[in-house]
C-alpha cells in the first residue's frame, strides 16, 4: 500500500520544511492541513509557505478560499479527497502537511456529511457566551446531548458553540449525527500520520524568532489591509490581527504588540500540543534530538 504521508505538529515547528525535502525525494505535491492558511490575502498571519517555497513544490489548499468564506470540515474532507484523486492521476504522491488537528481526525476518523455553518447562529451563540452566558449554554448542550457533553468543558468556546450550531441547523446533536452519517477519507487507510514534537522551551523560542520574522516581512501592513477593507475575519481566528490592530490605533507599542503575539502564538501551540499528545500516531519524532533529513530518510524508506 502505498503511504499517504500526513506531517501535523504544533505551529512554528518546522512541518512545511520538512514536507518539501520529503515530497522533493518522493515527487509528491502537498496538501495544505491548516484551517487559516487556506484564506486568500492573509499569508503572513497565517504563516504560509513563502513563494520560493510554493514554486519548488506544487500545493493545494493553500490560498484558496475568500476571507469571507467558512469552510466546516466535511467540505475539507471533500476538499482534500478531490485533491488527491488529481496528483493520484499524475502518477504523483500526496502529502498532507498543517496542524489543524480536527482536519486531521475528520480525514481518518470520520466527521457527519451534513457538517455546516450558519455564521448568524454562531454569531448569536458567540454573544451569548461573551456576555457571560457559558454555563447557560453548556446546561443546553448536556440537556440534548448529555454523551457529548461529557467530551466538551464549558470553557471550550469553540467546541461548546460549534456543538450547539450544529444541533440547531440540522435538529440532530452531535452524537446521533456521528452515528447516523460518518463521512471519512475515501483514502483514510493510506494515511501514514507523522507527528512532530518538540520540547516546549525550543519551541517558544522559534515561535519568537518567526513573530520577528513575520512583523519584518509586512504582518502590519497585512492587517492594516484587511481593516482598510472592513473584512470580517472573526471565524478565522487570525492570530495578531487583533493586536496589531491596537497597535495601528496607538494604543501599544510594536514592542507590546510582538510580545502579545508571541505569547497568543505560544498558547495556541500549547494546545495543539496538548491535543496530539494524546492522539495514536503511525511515527512520533522528536525534533530536539533528531535531524530533519534523517527522518526525511526514515519516511522514504518506509515507502
Amino acid at each position: 500500500m502505498i503511504n499517504f504521508f500526513t506531517i501535523v505538529g504544533p505551529t512554528g515547528i518546522g512541518k512545511t520544511s520538512l514536507s518539501i525535502k520529503l515530497a522533493k525525494k518522493l515527487n509528491s505535491e502537498i496538501i495544505g492541513l491548516d484551517s487559516r492558511q487556506i484564506y486568500k490575502m492573509i499569508p503572513i498571519g497565517t504563516a504560509q509557505p513563502s513563494q520560493r517555497e510554493l514554486s519548488s513544490v506544487a500545493h493545494h489548499l493553500i490560498g484558496i478560499k475568500e476571507l469571507s468564506d467558512t469552510v466546516s470540515a466535511g467540505e475539507y474532507v471533500e476538499l482534500v479527497d478531490k485533491k488527491i484523486a488529481e496528483i493520484l492521476d499524475q502518477k504523483k504522491i500526496p502529502i498532507l502537511c498543517g496542524g489543524t488537528g480536527l482536519y486531521l481526525k475528520s480525514l481518518v476518523e470520520g466527521i457527519f456529511t451534513g457538517s455546516q455553518t450558519d455564521r448568524s447562529i454562531r454569531s448569536f451563540l458567540e454573544k451569548e457566551y461573551n456576555s457571560g452566558k457559558s454555563d447557560t449554554l453548556y446546561k443546553e448542550l448536556s440537556s440534548i446531548d448529555p454523551e457529548y457533553s461529557k467530551k466538551v468543558h464549558p470553557n471550550n468556546k469553540r467546541r461548546l458553540i460549534r456543538a450547539l450550531e450544529i444541533y440547531k441547523i440540522t435538529g440532530k446533536n452531535m452524537t446521533d449525527n456521528f452515528k447516523s452519517d460518518n463521512k471519512k477519507s475515501n483514502f483514510y487507510k493510506n494515511f501514514h500520520t507523522v507527528y512532530l514534537r518538540m520540547s516546549r522551551q525550543t519551541l517558544e523560542k522559534r515561535i519568537y524568532q518567526r513573530t520577528l520574522s513575520m512583523m519584518e516581512s509586512g504582518m502590519i501592513e497585512e492587517v492594516k489591509f484587511i481593516k482598510d477593507k472592513n473584512y470580517d475575519i472573526k471565524h478565522i481566528d487570525y492570530i495578531g490581527f487583533s493586536e496589531i490592530s491596537s497597535y495601528l490605533d496607538k494604543e501599544i507599542s510594536r514592542e507590546d504588540t510582538i510580545e502579545r503575539i508571541h505569547i497568543r502564538t505560544r498558547q495556541y501551540a500549547k494546545r495543539q500540543m496538548k491535543w496530539f499528545d494524546n492522539q495514536s500516531f503511525d511515527n512520533v519524532f522528536e525534533m530536539d534530538t533528531t535531524n530533519v533529513n534523517d527522518i526525511v530518510d526514515k519516511l522514504v524508506e518506509m515507502n
